[in-house]
Parts: structure tokens; C-alpha cells; sequence
């Protein structure tokens, strides 16, 4: 066994300890302690940026203004919301849902109406109401039910009552809470302003319910399909109400530097350079880990060469469709072939449009035929005839990259109403020069290079020629629309004098503008509207400019048809998930396709572009460009 060598230790120190001579103790010195050497901080975590780069400065960032398409993409990042409209649907954001007639949160009630009241007519124009009016008592919903009011008889009509919820979580950017009376004091500026005057002038009562709240009442009689977005986004009461309404569209606070409740708020503006922002810590997203970046930044970068230019070299990451970007698809496309980039197109609600001057302004006070130029398009005939002889499948091929696509009708093949029983018009130029003969336009001379003459084509003289004045403007992309439109029509018999405008003298107003003063024989111009709902009233009656209304309308080829406005009307007139609704739109698009007072020749593009490692960026055909911008990331931050 092993010993311990402990106690001889000790006994060994106890006897030399003893043989020392008494000494004085001896102080041991201090060991310093070591100096701690400094703590090292950590270096803060690399902020995460993004660089959207614009076509062009915003206008203005006043929510309620008259906006360009920039400023709109900005302000998709300050307010998110509050209802997004998503491949031709509706998305809650800010409210706690929809309202439906299913959900209970919207409903039509009857109410009692007396002569004085306001109402919505029959014809569904806003009145006071009187004797000998057309109205709908409660519950009709057809034309067959429609009585004319004797002025004595107790009335009911239809009323509807809609509530919209906020979300509990909803904070200004500034740390304030957002609450009903948020919404209340918008509707109260806007309706000052005239800003949504079609809806606030169709508004009876718009109030709190409670803190979170707000409750709609239409005028009896409006019947409104869309009811469930009559919400009025929330403007901050607590910073702009220092200010009159009028006031709000010049000040910094609400026109340039605007509070919001989205995931980034407004930093900096540069004018001429660039907007900056920044993450909003009062995001009610903010806990699921949105945003995503920490910065965002816009730069106005209207030159598209300049735009492609920054975006290779990684100054812009996201090039928004407000940059023309038309003429520059087969550069995306290549890049986008060698991962340099990545393209995004869509098309919406906007269509290039070739209208016939069927009506021109110089009607309006009687036909004089010494004075106004022959009725050219009066029979269906030559409209149809013209559209056959159309190559504009070659336009989409060769001109637009084949993106997008010949239209059928006014709506798009994606929304809800599109009737896909219709059959589309092809290039058919046999098709073309046999519905041209019927109408009595003739080849006399046996020679196909010049234009058609007039035989018995109604409402033409004798030997008119087919030649054609064609305005428009001299865009590159409609240059080049306009020598394939030439080519293919000449194969027909159609002569074309081409008249290159300015934009500015295309879209004058009336009377002495090209368009709108309704001057011309065949014009290329482009409708579009940023919302779901078909845009039926283009080609209603109460849409063509003229004296009367201060040539305010969009129905420039002066088509005027009963049944068209009477089924436009019940559809504008009728709930989404009524059978009335689906068969008006498509009763539109069957007299449309058959009357031809405009050709539409294709969806317009909006076009896009990013840098490859840019996620979750794409391109809607209804929402804005960012309409899901707390989730765009770029590089690293795609991961998290």
C-alpha cells in the first residue's frame, strides 16, 4: 500500500522552522492585478438596403392628390394598403376583413324615402328625388320592376349599410395609434377637397361604430358593387389637423414627408435625386420579421439607357415600369438569359386602342354635307372589314416581344367577367376585302396598291376613296405599330395618310384637340384605369366629349348604342357574386365585339426589371409594382 508523505511534510517543516533564529516577520508585497484589457464592441450589423429607381420624380406624396405613377410606388411603401387589389381580387390589409353580405358585416335594408330625399335613379344618376321620376322601389334589381314615382305614394328603396374593422395593432409611424376616427377625418377632408366626389356624393352617413369601427350608409337606390372598399384610408388627424384641407396638398407634413402605418417611413427627399427611407418600428408586421431590408431607397432615373446602366453596375436593384422600358426588352431579355438580370411584365387594364371616328364633333349640330367629312364607318361592314385586314398579331410578335396579346374584348382574359365565347378577330386579309366588297368599297382600277373607291357604301359619296387620316404619336413603339398597320391594311385597299403628334396636341381637350375634340378619322391612343372593376362607361353615351358636358368623357369615336349603356349600367349597378353582374359585363363585350367603334390592338406592357439576386419582387397585372414591398429582399436577406 502507498503511504502518505503528508505528516513527514509537516514534521519536516515544524523542525527546520524551529532551528531559525526569532526573525521579524517579513511583509510579502501586493501582486498587481493585471490591467483588463478593453472589451471589444462589436460592430453594429450591416444595415440591409434596397434602390428602386423611378422614371420619374413624384409629383406629390399627399395620399389624395392627383398622383403620377412614382409617386404612387412610393407611397406603396408608406401605406400598405389598405385594401390591395391582387390579380383582379380584393385583399384586406389594414382591415380585420372584407365585408360581404355572407360575413353579416354589410347588408341592404329598406328604407323610407320622401320628394327631397337624395337617391340614386333608376338610370342611376343622383337626384333629389320629385314626381315623375324613374326609380326602383326595395328589392328590384331588374329594369321591369322600375316605376315612375307619382310624388304621394310612400316609398321604400334598397339602402346599404356596410361596417369595416381595423386591426387592435395598427400604430402611426410616429407611435400613435390608428383608429377609426383616423378614417373619419379622411373622408371629412376628402369630402371638402372633392377628392372621390363620385362615392362621397353617393355617401350618406360614413361614422364611428367604435374606437376600431366605421360604418358606411349609401344613398337609397346606389347599389354598389364594389361596397366592401368604401373605406377611406386613414390620414392622421393628430399631425394635419393644424391645417385646412385645402392647405394639406402644399405642406411637407402630408405632401412630401407623409406619416404612414406600412413597413417604411420617409427619411429624406432630395428633389431632382432621390427619396430615402427607412424601416417603421411601429410596422404592425414588424413582429413576423417584416420588413425585410432596412432601407429604401428611390432614385429618379428617367433615361432607360441610363436606368440599365445603374442597374449593372448595382446602383439601382429594381427598375419600376414607370420607366419606359418598351424599347429595351430584347437587351432584358438577353441579360436576363445570362443571369444579369431578371425582366417582369403584365398586363392590365390598359389597351392601345384604334378608334374610328364613327361620330365626329361636327355632327353634334346636324350633318351638313358641304361641310363635314363623309359618314366613313357608318357600316358595320367597313369596321369589321377593317379589322380582318389588321396584322396585329405581328404587332405583338415583332414589336412587343410577343409579352403580351391580341385582345378580344375590353377586358382581360384573367378577370372574372371575361367572356371567352367570343371569338377573336384574326389577320385574315381575304376575310378583310370580302366584308369591304359587301360594304360597297370597290378595287376599280384592278389595282390592290391603292386605295378603294366608294360604289354604293352607305352614307359615302359616290367614288370616295378609302384613304384614311391615322393620328397618333411619334413614339418609337408606335412608329413602328404604325408600319405594320400600313402594310397589312394596304393589302386590303386601305390607304393611310399618317399625322405624328405631340402627346400634348393628341390628348388636348376638346374641341380643338385631336382626340377629345372628336377630329379625326383614325387615331392609336391608350386607356387604362388603376382598378378591378371593367371599364364598361369608355363606350357609354355619357362618355362622349362634346359641348354639352365640357368635352369631359372618353368615348372619343362618339359610339352611341341603348343596349350597351343599359347593360354598363346594370353591371355598375349590380353585387360581384350576382348572376346580373357576370351577364351585364359580358352582354358589354358581345355588342362591343360586334359594333367595332374602336379596335383594341393590344394589352399594354408594364414592364420591369431587377438584379438577380433581388427575391420576391413580381410584377402584378392589377397591384402596385410594391404592393408587397415588406417582403422584397435582395442578396442575404432572401435567407432570413
Amino acid at each position: 500500500m502507498k503511504k502518505s508523505i503528508l505528516p513527514l511534510l509537516l514534521i519536516t517543516v515544524v523542525i527546520l522552522g524551529g532551528c531559525l533564529p526569532a526573525q521579524t516577520p517579513i511583509s510579502t508585497p501586493a501582486v498587481a492585478s493585471p490591467t483588463p484589457l478593453p472589451t471589444r464592441t462589436p460592430p453594429p450589423p450591416r444595415l440591409s438596403s434596397l434602390t428602386v429607381c423611378l422614371g420619374q420624380e413624384p409629383n406629390s406624396l399627399y395620399p389624395f392628390g392627383e398622383l403620377n405613377a412614382a409617386a404612387r410606388t412610393v407611397l406603396a411603401a408608406v401605406y400598405n394598403g389598405p385594401i390591395d387589389a391582387v390579380s383582379y381580387e380584393y385583399q384586406p390589409v389594414i382591415l380585420a376583413q372584407l365585408p360581404s353580405l355572407e360575413n353579416g358585416e354589410a347588408q341592404i335594408v329598406r328604407t323610407q324615402v320622401q320628394v327631397g330625399d337624395q337617391i340614386v335613379d333608376a338610370d342611376g344618376n343622383l337626384v333629389s328625388l320629385a314626381a315623375g321620376m324613374q326609380v326602383r322601389p326595395a328589392e328590384c334589381r331588374e329594369d321591369d320592376c322600375v316605376i315612375t314615382y307619382d310624388g304621394t305614394t310612400p316609398l321604400e328603396m334598397d339602402q346599404m349599410i356596410v361596417n369595416f374593422h381595423l386591426r387592435p395593432d395598427l400604430a402611426w409611424s410616429d407611435g400613435a395609434l390608428l383608429t377609426a376616427e383616423d378614417s373619419i377625418y379622411s373622408f371629412e377632408i376628402q369630402s371638402e377637397t372633392d377628392v372621390n366626389s363620385y362615392l362621397i356624393e353617393r355617401t350618406e352617413v360614413y361614422e364611428i361604430a367604435d374606437a376600431q369601427t366605421m360604418q358606411w350608409w349609401g344613398v337609397p337606390g346606389f347599389i354598389d358593387p364594389t361596397y366592401f372598399t368604401n373605406f377611406w384610408a386613414p390620414a392622421p388627424r393628430h399631425l394635419w389637423s393644424q391645417f385646412s384641407a385645402d392647405e394639406l396638398a402644399s405642406v411637407d407634413i402630408a405632401s412630401r414627408v407623409p406619416a404612414g402605418w406600412g413597413p417604411f417611413m420617409i427619411e429624406e427627399w432630395v428633389p431632382g435625386d432621390s427619396i430615402t427611407l427607412t424601416k417603421n418600428p411601429y410596422y404592425f408586421r414588424a413582429v413576423d420579421g417584416y420588413p425585410k431590408i432596412d432601407m429604401l431607397s428611390f432614385r429618379f432615373t428617367p433615361d432607360p439607357d441610363l436606368a440599365l446602366s445603374e442597374l449593372i453596375a448595382g446602383r439601382c436593384d429594381i427598375l419600376d415600369p414607370s420607366i419606359n422600358l418598351d424599347n429595351h426588352v430584347g437587351l432584358l431579355q438577353e441579360m436576363q438569359s445570362s443571369e444579369q438580370a431578371q425582366i417582369f411584365h403584365a398586363n392590365g387594364m390598359s389597351i392601345e386602342w384604334l378608334g374610328l371616328g364613327l361620330v365626329p364633333a361636327s355632327y353634334d349640330d346636324g350633318f351638313d354635307a358641304a361641310r363635314d367629312r363623309p359618314n366613313l364607318f357608318a357600316d358595320q361592314y367597313t369596321r369589321q372589314g377593317i379589322a380582318y385586314c389588321l396584322d396585329r398579331q405581328s404587332v405583338v410578335q415583332n414589336v412587343l416581344y410577343g409579352l403580351t396579346t391580341v385582345p378580344t374584348t375590353y377586358v382581360p382574359p384573367g378577370h372574372p367577367v371575361f367572356d371567352s365565347n367570343i371569338e377573336p378577330i384574326p389577320h385574315d386579309p381575304d376575310a378583310g376585302v370580302s366584308l369591304l366588297e359587301q360594304a360597297g368599297w370597290r378595287d376599280s382600277d384592278d389595282d390592290p396598291s391603292t386605295p378603294r373607291r366608294a360604289v354604293n357604301v352607305r352614307s359615302v359619296p359616290f367614288n370616295t376613296e378609302l384613304q384614311l387620316t391615322y393620328y397618333t404619336t411619334a413614339s418609337t413603339q408606335r412608329r413602328q405599330v404604325v408600319e405594320i398597320i400600313r402594310d397589312s391594311l394596304a393589302e386590303c385597299g386601305v390607304g393611310l395618310v399618317v399625322q405624328y403628334v405631340s402627346q400634348s396636341d393628341l390628348y388636348a381637350p376638346g374641341p380643338e384637340g385631336v382626340l377629345f375634340g372628336r377630329d379625326f378619322e383614325l387615331a392609336q391612343y391608350g386607356l387604362g384605369v388603376n382598378a378591378i372593376e371593367p371599364p364598361c362607361n369608355w363606350f357609354t353615351s355619357m362618355e362622349i366629349p362634346s359641348s354639352e358636358n365640357s368635352w369631359i368623357g372618353v368615348n372619343v369615336t362618339g359610339f352611341r348604342n341603348d343596349e350597351y349603356d343599359s347593360a354598363c349600367l346594370a353591371a355598375r349597378s349590380s353585387l360581384r357574386d350576382e348572376q346580373a353582374y357576370l351577364n351585364s359585363y359580358r352582354q358589354t363585350q358581345i355588342i362591343l365585339a360586334d359594333e367595332l367603334p374602336a379596335i383594341p390592338l393590344f394589352y399594354r406592357l408594364r414592364i420591369a426589371a431587377a438584379r438577380p439576386d433581388v427575391c420576391h419582387f413580381d410584377l402584378d397585372p392589377t397591384a402596385n409594382p410594391l404592393w408587397n414591398m415588406e417582403a422584397i429582399a435582395v442578396g442575404d436577406t432572401c435567407q432570413k
